[in-house]
């Protein structure tokens, strides 16, 4: 993912946020608060996961399918099979 080093910070404050989030469901778990509360972060986990995988996909469809730059089919080809298997694994 070398082409995404434009937008490390941007990803990586993502994956932090994440993070902080998963670290208030174990808090909120540990202080046995209410199933609404656990409930409604879980929902901002996932808002925020399915935002981060869709920043990625683009990217990656961008960088390895589409890119003018990308001489190869085979290149395309390879990078078009990528996303499909990770979107069936995610779709699951």
């Amino acid at each position: 993912m070398s082409h995404t080093i434009e937008k490390k910070g941007k990803i990586l404050q993502r994956v932090r946020r994440i993070r902080g989030q998963v670290e208030a469901i174990e808090r909120a778990l540990a202080e046995e608060r209410s199933c609404g509360d656990v409930l409604q972060q879980i929902a901002a986990i996932r808002g925020a996961v399915n935002g981060l995988m869709t920043e990625v996909i683009e990217d990656h469809i961008r960088f390895h399918i589409v890119d003018p730059s990308t001489d190869s089919d085979v290149d395309r080809a390879r990078g078009a099979a990528e996303l499909i298997e990770v979107i069936h694994s995610y779709l699951k």
